[in-house]
């Protein structure tokens, strides 16, 4: 709510008021702030009129001041400031507030089902008709489901949730819904019904021959109504054998990856007591007590247009221009039994879509009219990722203009916004957007496409700094770290590769297992999260036992099964885990990694003991890796760029000589490399911050901005929507890469996001909630101009630079709520709330040295322009040539190019001469 410029909120919610604590935290953020203020206390005020004051600078997560909540009752609570100069600000607008959980033995309802399913999966409708003899004050309704549900009264929907209540780990946890339903009433006879789906509760998980239903055979429901009139009586319903089940609706099949297969013929207005076969409904034989939601559920976010239509053999294909995860939505008349089939891809091969990617999951939805006039379809159960929609068997031509793809995501806030000179860089950026989008949906997912979608651990501590900068996924983040901890108690100690895991086993992996240390800490330091911290120690605790378990003690991790620099972009197709770091130093350095993250947050809780023992664990782990893995000339036994970029980043080398070196080192691999991304999912994340650390500024930019694969921008110049799996997904000939493991929208490898805005454009937290902002942008060759834009815990914050004729223009708007350590070149300085500018000359550049056949590899490749040439000549040649060359990890730098072509053929040689000469 915003009321004199102040926003309101409390705990993860991000529209809605019902939170699910009976004590939630508030935070605040003064927008429209003076230059200069800062607060002094802030006044906290109920509807009853009482009020209670809290002094200092707190405005996140503040403890709520009064007594606890009580369901079903409406709480309406403002607040206002007073800043140094001891002027309050007047109310913010009141901010309503409801508890959504119920008080402990008050949940009655059995989640209940068909007595006699059909088939596996049955999707069916549960409904119970009651005469209300008058208007309730106040009708809550609690409802959840083990699979997706849709819950209306008499034919409305209740909410606008979409495959509520969502995937959690089902043993330990089942979500439920609150919504105030009260509008929904009136006096006479009124049917509540639940529309159930088999979602992700009895979807069938593995790979191959090992898939199998985890959890179920067949979906439940519950609900349960509370009726309060007002002469202060109270009447329940809830859900059981009292209630109605019919398989009979349009809704035929459903699966997450099946797609679902609805037939309007057998549609059915379950309300009106005259339609449909009814019989009792059956109890579940186990019976979960739901727990109330704490974030955003999914919803539909976006719609989208077709953007070009074109002809398959089998149909018409819908181009929508941006690879999605949703679904589509149609508009259509045709005769009674017409069956239109909707096939999804995220790419063309050959112009027929590409569906090997998506290996099992059918991802199609088929649709059978009823012939009554103009039919509305879109599935209700499941969700594809695509870019391309087959629609065969419509009658006639397709009409785009009637066809739209609905986004579907957890419905997060958006909150960093970034923008530079490049174009392609800024594609690059919204294509991170856009994979998070997709992938943030219930849970954080791999991939929204094949027959996967699962919660790896790996890709989302990989992720999570980009991801707490793009969205406000705090509590999206939280809510599944609840899950994480309840499976990693099943498993002792063990944080499994997927949560919810349903691969029934775990072991400890490093850079996976680690999401119960990397993610907690990044919540803590983007978003003050310290209750989170708190919850998470013991969990903490749990991993960084476990590794040292699995590596004999605290020294080298090299025993146990890893999967290390993941998708290395040298790996062959078939074998991802074939990176050139090896796996030993990858673990050891996370182990580490972990052992420094849970000390520190031991500290920050006061945990002292644990704090000592886990540093003096993680110096010796320090120890083993340098005595291990760093040769005597400053270089380490994986001379690629992802061990140096752990060494430097994780702070497992300390000596800055020997820092320094190492440093050195990254970057001549990472010219040797003719500045071509060399690093898998462990290593992307860390090796522009590992390279711009020690100034070497012109490497992270030649990095950054190569666009021949495999890097970051080749995906963009071959249209990429989404950010890849693999750095060659598609192959440049168009071609889908052969390896098994290939999506289009997997968001590991963007997790480069995160530079660009904390080093880039400058914008790093140095405090929790962004309290205090580091501002020291990195001018990149290259770029003439950076700016990001983050809507932080201490107010929307912006940061940037741009060149101008030798000289660079600094810009900083700093919140209400933080101060910023300012670090340009010649300025150091403390600024506080408002805008500042500064203006720096930029040195001279040394301008490239023209280039020829004779000059040094070094040279040749520092040109852009010379070994864009060359490489082109090469490709125009012999496409496995130009990869060769490419490859080759052993040019002495210094070596003429004449001569370090060696094996190219005369008459390839001479036409590159003349290409350079010219």
């Amino acid at each position: 709510m915003t009321g004199s410029g102040l926003q309101l909120s409390a705990e993860y919610r991000r529209d809605s008021s019902w939170v699910a604590t009976s004590r939630p935290r508030l935070s605040w953020v003064f927008t429209e702030a003076p230059p200069g203020w800062c607060q002094a206390a802030a006044e906290l005020r109920l509807n009853d009129g009482r009020t209670e004051q809290i002094n200092g600078s707190l405005n996140v997560f503040v403890g709520w001041p009064f007594e606890d909540l009580v369901a079903r009752e409406t709480y309406q609570v403002q607040v206002r400031l007073q800043g140094a100069d001891g002027i309050w600000t007047d109310w913010s607008d009141p901010l309503d507030i409801q508890l959504g959980t119920l008080a402990q033995g008050e949940w009655q309802a059995r989640f209940s089902g068909l007595a006699a399913p059909r088939q596996e999966a049955q999707p069916f409708i549960i409904r119970h008709r009651f005469l209300l003899d008058r208007k309730p004050a106040r009708a809550t309704l609690y409802w959840s489901a083990l699979g997706a549900v849709k819950a209306r009264i008499d034919g409305v929907d209740v909410d606008d949730s979409v495959l509520a209540p969502g995937w959690t780990s089902y043993a330990d946890r089942v979500l439920h819904e609150t919504t105030d339903v009260t509008a929904l009433l009136q006096p006479g006879w009124c049917t509540i019904g639940l529309e159930v789906t088999g979602g992700w509760y009895t979807e069938v998980y593995g790979f191959a021959d090992e898939a199998r239903r985890v959890y179920g055979e067949q979906p439940y429901a519950a609900a349960q109504l509370h009726l309060l009139f007002d002469d202060g009586s109270e009447e329940i319903i809830a859900s059981g054998v009292d209630w109605e089940t019919t398989a009979d609706g349009e809704v035929v099949a459903s699966g997450i990856y099946e797609g679902d297969t609805i037939d309007h013929r057998r549609s059915l207005r379950w309300w009106d007591p005259q339609e449909g076969d009814w019989e009792a409904a059956a109890v579940a034989p186990d019976q979960p007590v739901p727990v109330s939601r704490m974030n955003e559920p999914v919803r539909r976010v976006n719609t989208l247009a077709p953007v070009k239509v074109s002809s398959s053999a089998a149909g018409t294909i819908l181009d929508f221009g941006q690879n999605l995860v949703g679904r589509l939505r149609i508009e259509v008349q045709g005769a009674a039994g017409t069956r239109i089939e909707i096939r999804h891809a995220e790419v063309l091969e050959d112009g027929e879509l590409a569906t090997r990617p998506l290996r099992r999951a059918a991802a199609t939805d088929t649709f059978i009219l009823s012939g009554t006039g103009t039919e509305v379809l879109e599935p209700v159960g499941t969700f594809h990722g695509f870019r391309y929609a087959e629609i065969s068997g419509h009658p006639g031509e397709v009409d785009p203009e009637r066809v739209r793809a609905i986004v579907l995501q957890s419905d997060l806030r958006r909150t960093g916004w970034l923008e530079t000179s490049n174009p392609l860089l800024n594609q690059l950026h919204e294509n991170i957007v856009w994979s998070m989008r997709g992938n943030f949906l219930s849970l954080p997912t791999d991939c929204p496409q094949r027959d996967e979608r699962l919660g790896w651990t790996g890709d989302a501590q990989i992720f999570a700094p980009t991801a707490a900068t793009l969205f406000n996924c705090n509590g999206f983040l939280a809510n599944w770290l609840v899950d994480l901890r309840a499976e990693q108690d099943r498993a002792g100690g063990v944080v499994p590769n997927i949560v919810p895991n349903v691969f029934g086993f775990a072991w400890a992996a490093a850079a996976w297992g680690d999401a119960a240390t990397v993610i907690p800490t990044v919540l803590a330091e983007r978003f003050a999260d310290n209750d989170l911290l708190s919850k998470s120690l013991d969990s903490m605790q749990a991993w960084v036992s476990s590794e040292l378990a699995a590596a004999g003690g605290p020294g080298l991790w090299e025993t146990t099964l890893q999967f290390g620099d993941w998708l290395d972009p040298d790996a062959p197709a078939d074998m991802a885990g074939a990176a050139k770091t090896q796996p030993g130093l990858v673990a050891t350095a996370y182990l580490y990694r972990s052992l420094d993250l849970f000390s520190k947050a031991a500290v920050h809780l006061g945990e002292d003991e644990s704090a000592a023992w886990a540093r003096a664990s993680a110096e010796d782990v320090r120890a083993a890796f340098a005595a291990a893995y760093l040769t005597s000339d400053g270089r380490l036994v994986s001379d690629a760029p992802t061990a140096y970029a752990l060494a430097l980043q994780f702070s497992l080398i300390q000596d800055l000589q020997t820092r320094e070196a190492l440093a050195m080192r990254l970057a001549h691999v990472t010219k040797r490399d003719a500045y071509h991304i060399s690093t898998g999912f462990i290593g992307t994340p860390l090796v522009l911050d590992a390279l711009t650390d020690f100034g070497y500024d012109s490497h992270a930019a030649a990095l950054l901005l190569q666009t021949r694969c495999p890097s970051w921008l080749y995906p963009v110049s071959m249209g990429a929507t989404t950010v890849w799996e693999r750095w060659d997904s598609m192959l440049p000939d168009g071609s889908i890469n052969p390896g098994e493991m290939t999506s289009f929208n997997h968001y590991a490898l963007g997790a480069v996001a995160d530079w660009l805005y904390r080093r880039l454009a400058g914008i790093a937290p140095a405090a929790p909630g962004y309290s205090q902002i580091h501002f020291a942008p990195t001018v990149l060759p290259g770029l003439d101009h950076a700016t990001a834009t983050v809507d932080t815990p201490a107010g929307r914050t912006q940061g940037g630079w741009r060149r101008e004729q030798g000289v660079i223009h600094w810009k900083l708007r700093v919140p209400a709520h933080a101060t910023a350590a300012v670090r340009l070149p010649g300025i150091e300085l403390e600024v506080g709330p408002g805008v500042h500018e500064w203006t720096t000359t930029e040195p001279p550049r040394t301008a490239a040295a023209s280039v020829h056949m004779w000059s040094p590899v070094s040279e040749v490749v520092d040109n852009p322009d010379a070994f864009a040439t060359v490489m082109k000549v090469l490709a125009s040649h012999d496409g496995h040539l130009a990869e060769m060359v490419r490859r080759r990890t052993d040019w002495t730098l210094s070596t003429p190019l004449q001569i370090a072509l060696f094996s190219v053929p005369p008459h390839v040689l001479n036409q590159i001469a003349k290409e350079l000469d010219a």
